[in-house]
């Protein structure tokens, strides 16, 4: 637990596990991508296989956030120590945590539905709902990993 605490390696205030959470959701937005372009060249199986463990790293990436937050007690070390933080701050904290949460319940939706209904005849009846769904998880994904690199930015560099 105490490595968690350890300097980051961007060269911040930010924490150790600050640091990795960040770079891991900086990069989930593209190997999303990457997931979604296995859809398009028709490997429909990697691309569930990929979602769902995409999903899982997602989930792994709060856990480990939550555990440094809130067991560790590093909810201190941002803002130069302070436990006091400006409004704005504030409201992207905010903005960020309804768009990652409101995308994490869609991307577990989807993954429900998709895995509930796959078939080897894809694509399907759903397809064009799925395609939809994944778009908006997408977008949310992408959002939620700006909004994080947004407040990292103000914590931990500005």
């Amino acid at each position: 637990m105490e490595y968690m605490l350890q300097p980051g390696f961007f060269g911040t205030r930010a924490p150790l596990f600050v640091d990795i959470m960040t770079l891991l959701m900086a990069i989930l937005p593209f190997l999303l991508a990457g997931a979604i372009h296995m859809a398009k060249l028709k490997k429909y199986g990697l691309h569930m296989a990929l979602n769902i463990a995409l999903f899982f790293v997602a989930l792994f990436v709060i856990g480990y956030f939550e555990y440094g937050v809130v067991l560790a007690g590093a909810y201190d070390t941002g803002h130069n120590g302070s436990t006091s933080f400006p409004r704005y701050l504030i409201a992207i904290l905010v903005l960020h945590l309804v768009i990652a949460m409101i995308t994490l319940a869609m991307w577990a939706n989807i993954l429900y539905n998709a895995s509930k209904h796959f078939q080897n005849g894809l694509p399907g009846p759903r397809s064009k709902r799925h395609r939809k769904a994944g778009l908006r998880v997408f977008v949310g994904v992408i959002l939620t990993a700006l909004t994080g690199i947004w407040i990292y930015l103000l914590l931990f560099v500005y």
